[in-house]
């Protein structure tokens, strides 16, 4: 997965980012069941996910913001 700028999420429409972020949930999740069997090879990834997770929903807040 390509890693997320910020500028590149806000030109994203709502659209666009719920499935970004659903995305994201799913790699998180997959990541941490790896990490929890031991299969995980790239710790640092997760920290990475969760981030880009954070910065989608931060995104998604501001549409919604200027839509209310």
């Amino acid at each position: 997965m390509a890693k997320t700028k910020s500028k590149d999420t806000k030109e994203l429409s709502v659209k666009e980012l719920e499935s970004k972020l659903r995305d994201l949930k799913e790699e998180g999740f997959n990541l941490r069941l790896q990490k929890a069997t031991g299969t995980l090879e790239n710790s640092a990834r997760i920290r990475t996910v969760r981030r880009e997770a954070a910065r989608v929903q931060t995104a998604l807040s501001s549409h919604r913001n200027k839509q209310a």
